[in-house]
């Protein structure tokens, strides 16, 4: 638990509150450019990988970088299964967890686009459960009762966006989120097959928030939220929908909830880091089993509950980084692709970054210890899976391990940016 707290807390930083919209920063004009192979040697990433995987410090990793629209490196290191010497293959599928909130965020604001709601709408418009909302103001973890106060105000829908609702979350929240959530027998949204989103939510809706709306950055459940949003303004359940709206038309073939009977085969295996730092089997963590995107679940977690490969999640990256284009198809206006991808939370911070509706925005503070342009955006799942994307460099990257606990989350991130920025410039 208090490795999850460690990696978690970079995500949690909050500051004062903020109520306006920041101003977009303009695009860039550019030709919509469609996923191409076109390598080219990269043999500083080659290194960094090899390394990682040779000491077994990560069993397997897969990189993909795609710059001016072609995929100019894709490959995969190390094994899939150590014990069996079984090659990583760069089409494995991956447990991306919290990179699910993106594309929940993005199928949402498709439904933006199209004038179903606004930014600035009270989430109890659409889902009463959220209706006049309370603030934890006490709590005895004896028993997990408390007291609350009235909220100074109602939960807006950028809030959830910007993780500023004063939601926490299951799991690996605050002791007070932890205990209250699991009293009311509300899910994290990995390996927790059973129920409906639906009933979920309004569980949630009634409990107490962790703070103020608009005060803070606190991560949490906010995107599952807005899953939920998605079902009642489409009338659709949101895997159905994220399919027929994002999946199909970019031909995202290997992205679901739960997976296929034929391609579960491809599932990379899950690896832990044990007390000596050794790599080893996940055998199961909070009560969930590793093979959780193998069952036939009901649960669609809009903020973690997606499996993919490197492959779907680059073409909808680049989706993004060609201003709402690919393939020829719009998916979403430039306009709001800007609004996406800048600051929506003011004054408050995200960690040393800011945040958008739906990815951690870097600054021009940020910028150069990160290896990224000022206005990248980002993110990442507890698993060991990262992403970004550079409109100055016209990069998109992603990173694909399977580890938890995981201590090389703190350092091969990292230096996988500055080695892609180093490739590219």
């Amino acid at each position: 638990m208090k490795n999850t707290v460690l990696l978690f807390l970079a995500l949690t930083i909050g500051g004062q509150a903020y109520a306006q919209t920041a101003a977009p920063a303009k695009a860039k004009a550019s030709k919509a450019q469609t996923l191409t192979p076109s390598p080219v040697p990269m043999p500083g990433i080659d290194r960094l990988l090899e390394e990682y995987t040779a000491d077994t410090r990560v069993a397997g990793a897969i990189a993909l970088v795609a710059h001016n629209g072609k995929i100019v490196y894709r490959k995969a290191f190390g094994y899939d299964d150590l014990g069996a010497k079984t090659p990583l293959k760069p089409d494995a599928i991956f447990r991306i967890a919290s990179q699910t909130k993106a594309i929940t965020s993005i199928g949402l604001m498709l439904l933006y686009d199209e004038g179903k709601f606004q930014l600035d709408d009270p989430i109890s418009k659409y889902l009463p459960a959220f209706r006049n909302p309370k603030v934890l103001a006490t709590f005895n973890e004896k028993d997990s009762t408390y007291t609350t106060v009235p909220a100074k105000s109602e939960i807006t829908i950028r809030q959830l966006f910007t993780h500023t609702s004063g939601l926490g979350y299951p799991l690996i929240g605050s002791k007070e989120a932890k205990a209250i959530y699991a009293k009311a027998h509300v899910p994290s949204g990995i390996g927790t097959p059973a129920g409906t989103l639906a009933t979920a939510m309004d569980a949630l809706g009634p409990l107490p928030l962790m703070h103020q709306p608009g005060e803070k950055f606190t991560y949490g459940l906010s995107i599952d939220v807005l899953g939920r949003l998605i079902e009642v303004l489409s009338k659709q359940p949101l895997d159905q929908y994220l399919r027929t709206r994002l999946f199909e038309p970019l031909s995202m073939r290997d992205t679901y909830f739960y997976l296929p009977a034929d391609k579960q085969n491809r599932l990379a295996v899950l690896y832990a880091e044990n007390d000596a730092k050794a790599t080893v089997k996940q055998s199961g963590m909070y009560g969930m089993s590793p093979d959780y995107p193998k069952d036939k679940g009901t649960y669609f977690s809009g903020g973690a509950g997606l499996s993919s490969t490197i492959d779907d999640y680059a073409v909808f990256l680049q989706m993004l980084l060609n201003g709402g284009e690919y393939n020829g198809r719009r998916y979403l206006k430039p306009a709001t692709v800007q609004l996406i991808t800048s600051n929506q939370i003011g004054a408050l911070e995200q960690g040393p970054n800011k945040f958008g509706l739906g990815f951690s925005i870097t600054t021009a503070k940020t910028a150069e210890a990160s290896g990224l342009s000022q206005g990248s955006y980002e993110w990442g799942g507890i698993f060991g899976t990262t992403y970004w994307v550079d409109p100055k460099l016209n990069v998109v990257a992603l990173l694909y391990t399977q580890k938890y606990p995981n201590t090389t989350s703190r350092d091969l991130p990292g230096k996988f940016k500055l080695q892609v920025r180093q490739a590219v410039q």
